[in-house]
């Protein structure tokens, strides 16, 4: 069992037990039970109702429910700092680039990919994201994609088959696409819980992506989409028309595709991913504004070696609010709640009863010094399913 109690101020998100949307409780405490779920929350107070045990006190420091990050890319080999250094020089980005991971990808031992992706995944625990997804993609082979979503699975549950990220040069487009949804699907689908689709310019077009993930959803899995993230296209209508669960990047957006994700807003996400803005030197999604249309709005780190190697929701949250033009409050509830929905979960993102004791400790009076304070580690322990699994309490 877990009891805390000298919260300075806990985050909910539930607006019905706290103050404003994200339902926060000023001088709050926490219980969780032994399974790891979260018993109780409220006033500090009446923590002796719902626990026998001596509570830890948090000496007036903030917690939040942990990061959900909804996007990333960790299963590779290499890096691509050259690439990066040219791109800051002035060259565009294109998604070509993926094809220099995937060779490294395929040269690289299992163990060297899943220690990084290892690595990885507790350099984000640590700056306090408690649920990751990850994707395959740097493979493009059965053999390869289906050894990336294994080693995945090792990280993660929330697992995605993305054999259509790019198809390999030295294959014909649409063998490629009869490939993902042949063999490769059934391959990789043992391991996989969602399966995702770039469509965009110099990737697969509106009709591959629809067959594509037809055939994932025909599999089982639930399906995502890596969507106008290069120019505006038919990526975002898609999605809404497939209900996808979640439509990833949404740099370029005319007014249909927000209405579109508007009208969609209970059962499809738009994930942004600043941090790819950021170093790919693209313009921003006005999420500001895509939120008063009433779209539901996720953000995520879009980790990986080619356009955003980064594994810091803490920082993406500043890049949404700094430079998206989201407040503190609307860019931590879609660093958690959004996250949750854009996976179709309601047992993380939030500190409710019955939800997993997945929160953060922050070594500050508040969230807003998430945004506030960029670039600063502010993580004082982390808790996992009611286990501290970073700092101490």
């Amino acid at each position: 069992m877990l009891a805390l109690n000298n919260i300075g101020h806990l985050v909910t998100n539930d607006p019905a037990i706290g103050n404003g949307p994200l339902g926060i409780i000023n001088n709050a405490g926490l219980v969780a039970d032994d399974d790891g779920k979260i018993v109780w929350c409220g006033p500090q107070d009446q923590i002796d109702q719902y626990t026998e045990a001596q509570p830890i006190g948090c000496d007036g420091c903030a917690i939040i429910p942990g990061f959900v990050d909804s996007h990333t890319h960790i299963v590779f080999a290499g890096d691509r700092a050259q690439e990066f250094e040219a791109r800051m020089e002035g060259l565009p980005y294109a998604a070509g680039g993926i094809q220099s991971t995937m060779m490294a990808t395929r040269a690289a031992s299992d163990e060297l990919l899943s220690l990084n992706a290892q690595h990885l995944a507790y350099e984000a625990l640590c700056s306090g994201t408690t649920t990751l997804e990850v994707k395959s993609g740097y493979g493009l082979s059965v053999k390869d994609e289906e050894r990336s979503m294994r080693i995945a699975r090792t990280v993660t549950t929330e697992t995605t088959f993305l054999g259509a990220h790019l198809y390999p040069t030295d294959v014909d487009q649409e063998d490629y696409v009869d490939l993902v949804v042949g063999e490769m699907l059934n391959a990789c689908l043992p391991h996989a819980k969602w399966i995702d689709v770039f469509c965009d310019r110099g990737a697969f077009d509106v009709d591959q992506s629809r067959e594509i993930l037809k055939a994932g959803a025909k599999a089982g899995l639930g399906t995502r989409i890596h969507a106008n993230q290069l120019q505006k296209g038919g990526g975002v209508q898609l999605g809404v028309e497939l209900g996808v669960a979640s439509c990833d990047h949404c740099t370029h957006l005319t007014e249909k595709d927000i209405e579109a994700l508007s009208s969609a807003n209970k059962t499809t996400v738009a994930t942004l991913l600043p941090a790819a803005e950021l170093c790919t030197r693209s313009p921003f999604p006005h999420a500001r504004h895509m939120i008063e249309q009433g779209v539901t709005i996720a953000l995520a780190t879009d980790c990986n070696p080619g356009s955003s190697y980064t594994t810091s929701m803490p920082f993406v949250m500043s890049l949404a609010v700094i430079l998206m033009g989201m407040t503190p409050d609307q860019a931590l509830w879609s660093s958690t709640q959004g996250g949750a929905q854009a996976l179709r979960r309601t047992d993380i993102g939030n500190l409710c009863a019955g939800s997993r004791a997945d929160l953060v400790v922050m070594d500050a009076p508040s969230h807003i010094h998430l945004a506030y304070r960029p670039g600063v580690n502010q993580t004082r322990a982390v808790v996992r399913g009611g286990k501290c699994v970073v700092g101490a309490l």
